[in-house]
């Protein structure tokens, strides 16, 4: 049995500003190996939108659903977690009020997919990466970390964006 959250209008518009500036650090990975495609930009957009007071509508997640596809498109893998971090923080949105290891991961793919862009660009992958996870933890508004809080602990991994995302947990967890 899963228990409920509680999770206002006003924490997911923090969330997902806090989400959006996170994967707006990756975008021009993606814009690098794919000039001309919009669609993570626009999702981040209308993620910032939200997080200004718009309401959620099918515009956001149209957005998400497209940068999703920017994301598949995407042969390079950074260009891929740089356009999978947009569509996390234009998801941020939907966060559902369910303390689920599955929420926790939504809430943590816009920090960590950009670090893990980010990292994948470095001579210094996992410096390049730790220091991603910083920023992204220093920056985390009280509101994203009380949810992380009443989240069930992400579990330790041996990959690169594994390791990233049970870093960024731990981190706000603090």
């Amino acid at each position: 049995m899963t228990s409920a959250l509680p999770l206002t209008l006003d924490d997911l518009r923090q969330l997902t500003r806090w989400a959006e500036g996170c994967a707006s650090r990756a975008l021009p990975v993606f814009e690098a190996h794919c000039p001309g495609d919009p669609r993570p930009r626009e999702a981040l957009a209308a993620a910032l939108e939200f997080a200004d007071g718009a309401e959620r509508t099918g515009v956001l997640r149209k957005a998400a659903w497209a940068a999703q596809a920017a994301a598949r498109d995407a042969i390079d893998p950074a260009a891929t977690a740089a356009a999978r971090a947009a569509v996390a923080a234009a998801g941020a949105a939907y966060t559902h009020p369910i303390a689920t290891a599955h929420q926790l991961n939504h809430i943590l793919a816009p920090a960590g997919y950009a670090a893990h862009a980010l990292a994948l660009r470095s001579q210094d992958p996992a410096r390049v990466g730790d220091m991603e996870i910083d920023s992204a933890i220093a920056s985390a508004p009280s509101a994203v970390r009380n949810l992380i809080a009443q989240l069930p602990p992400r579990a330790p991994s041996r990959t690169a964006l594994g390791r990233l995302f049970h870093r960024l947990d731990t981190g706000l967890r603090r």
